[in-house]
C-alpha cells in the first residue's frame, strides 16, 4: 500500500477553501458505507441533497470520483475521504467489498500508474506529463482572462472599481479558481475588502487607491512572469508558483536540500478568518544562522496540527521549499530532542530591518513580509500610533491592532529585543525577549 502523509493529501487540494471544507467533513459521523482496499477507498457523504454523495478515490493515481456537482478536482468530499483514510492508518473499517458504484474513477487500462515488483504504486511519467500539460494550458487561459480583466478595470479607473459590488471581485476570483490559480484568487477576493470593506474605509483619503494600485501591479507582474516562465531561474519560478497557488508535493520537497541544526522557535504568528486559520512558525538555526518558516493550516474551530512552543529548541532536519529568502521549510521526521531556553537571533537597529526587506523584495517582489530581529529598541507612542525606536532615532510603526498597553507593561519603556514581521509599512510583532524568556504577542 502506498505511504501517505497529511501534507500529501492536502497538497492535492485545488485551493485553501477546499482544505478547510475537507477538514470539516473528515469526521466519521458524516459518512456511511466506508471501506477500503490496498488501492481503493470509498464512502457516502451526506450533503445538502436528499441522497448522500458517492465518493471513490483510486490511491494509485490518485484519481477521484464524486457524484456531487462541484467542478473542482478533487472536490472537498474526495479530500475528506482521503483524510479519513489517512487518520485510520491506511484503512477504513466498514464494507468488506467495494459496491458497484465504487468502481475505479479511471478505467484500468488508462490509469496513470503502474505497480513496482513489491506492489507499491509508481507514477507513470507519461500520465504525469499529460496532467501537467493540461494544468499549464488551463493556467494559461486563466491568466489571459485575468489580463483582459485588468485592462478593463484600469481603463474604467480605480474610483469606478471601488464602486463595484463584492460580486465583481468574487466572480473574477471564481474564474481563477477554475483555472487552478487559487493564490491569485485569494488576492482578488482580498482586494474587495481593501477598497470597500472596513479596512479600506478606515484608511480614508486615497490610501486605498495606492494599496489597490500596488496589488494590480503585482497581478500584472504575475501575468508577465508566467509568460516568461521558461526564462526564469529556479528560485524566481518557485516564488511565482507560490503567488499563483500551485502547491508542491511533499516528495518533491523532501527530495530537495536539507539543513540540520538546533532550531530555536523564535516567533509564532496566526492569521485567518471564519473559514481557515494559518500559523507561521519561525525557526532560527543556531549554527547556520538561517531563518525559516513552517506553515500549518486548520479549518475554523479545529486545532492547528503543529503544536510548537515559543522559546523551545528542536534538533531536527529541515527540508527547504524552493524559492527565495525567507524560505518555507518542512520538518523531516520527528525532532530528535526538545528543550527549553531558546533565544532570539542577533538583532540589528531599525536600519537593518529596512535593508532586510529591500534585499528580499529585490529577489522576490511578491514577498509579503520578512522576519526581523531588532536589538535595543523602545516601544513608545506617537501621534499616529505606537512605534519602536532605536538609539539612533529611527522608528518603525507598529500595526494599529498591536496591544500597546501590554507592550508597555512588558517593556516598561526600557530597551528590549523584539522579533516580528516587517511588511514595508507596519511591524507585526511576534516576540519580546524578557528576563524570564521569550514572550509571545
Amino acid at each position: 500500500m502506498p505511504r501517505w502523509s497529511r501534507d500529501q493529501v492536502l497538497a492535492l487540494a485545488p485551493d485553501a477553501r477546499s482544505v478547510a471544507a475537507a477538514r470539516r467533513l473528515a469526521r466519521p459521523g458524516t459518512w456511511s458505507g466506508l471501506g477500503s482496499t490496498d488501492s481503493l477507498v470509498w464512502g457516502r457523504c451526506q450533503g445538502s441533497g436528499k441522497d448522500p454523495y458517492q465518493v471513490t478515490v483510486d490511491l494509485s493515481e490518485p484519481a477521484f470520483r464524486c457524484s456531487c456537482p462541484s467542478r473542482k478536482q478533487p472536490c472537498k468530499h474526495g479530500l475528506a475521504l482521503l483524510l479519513l483514510w489517512f487518520e485510520g492508518d491506511g484503512s477504513l473499517d466498514g464494507v468488506a467489498d467495494a459496491p458497484g458504484w465504487a468502481a475505479p474513477p479511471i478505467p484500468r487500462p488508462e490509469r496513470g500508474a503502474r505497480r513496482a515488483a513489491d506492489g507499491a504504486a509508481v507514477a507513470d511519467p507519461e500520465a504525469q506529463a499529460r496532467r501537467r500539460a493540461e494544468r499549464l494550458e488551463l493556467m494559461d487561459r486563466g491568466l489571459d482572462d485575468l489580463e483582459r480583466w485588468l485592462f478593463d478595470l484600469v481603463r474604467g479607473g480605480l474610483a469606478a472599481a471601488r464602486a463595484q459590488p463584492y460580486a465583481f471581485w468574487d466572480t473574477a476570483a471564481a474564474r481563477l479558481v477554475d483555472a487552478q490559480l487559487p493564490g491569485l484568487a485569494e488576492r482578488v477576493r482580498a482586494a474587495a475588502t481593501l477598497v470597500a470593506g472596513p479596512a479600506g474605509v478606515a484608511t480614508g483619503g486615497a490610501a486605498w487607491a495606492h494599496d489597490l494600485l500596488d496589488e494590480l501591479g503585482l497581478w500584472w507582474l504575475a501575468v508577465r512572469g508566467w509568460r516568461r516562465r521558461d526564462d526564469l531561474d529556479e528560485a524566481t519560478a518557485a516564488n511565482l508558483r507560490v503567488v499563483l497557488g500551485w502547491p508542491r508535493a511533499s516528495e518533491e520537497v523532501l527530495a530537495g536540500p536539507h539543513v540540520a541544526d538546533r532550531w530555536h522557535i523564535v516567533g509564532l504568528r496566526e492569521d485567518g478568518d471564519d473559514r481557515l486559520r494559518s500559523q507561521r512558525t519561525w525557526l532560527w538555526g543556531e549554527a547556520t544562522g538561517g531563518l525559516h518558516v513552517l506553515l500549518d493550516f486548520a479549518a475554523a474551530g479545529q486545532a492547528l496540527r503543529l503544536a510548537h512552543v515559543l522559546g523551545s529548541v528542536i534538533d531536527a532536519d529541515l527540508a527547504l521549499y524552493p524559492g527565495s529568502h525567507p524560505r518555507r521549510a518542512m520538518v523531516v521526521g520527528v525532532p530528535r530532542t526538545i528543550e527549553a531556553g531558546g533565544h532570539l537571533p542577533p538583532g540589528t537597529p531599525v536600519e537593518g530591518a529596512l535593508e532586510t526587506l529591500a534585499d528580499a523584495v529585490a529577489t522576490n517582489p511578491f514577498c509579503p513580509r520578512v522576519p526581523v530581529s531588532l536589538a535595543g529598541v523602545r516601544v513608545t507612542g506617537a501621534a499616529r500610533g505606537s512605534v519602536v525606536v532605536d538609539d539612533g532615532g529611527c522608528a518603525l510603526p507598529l500595526r494599529q491592532t498591536e496591544d500597546r498597553w501590554r507592550l508597555l507593561a512588558l517593556t516598561a519603556g526600557r530597551p528590549v529585543d523584539l522579533f516580528g514581521e516587517w511588511d514595508g509599512r507596519h511591524l507585526h510583532l511576534c516576540t519580546v525577549a524578557s528576563e524570564n524568556g521569550l514572550v509571545g504577542l
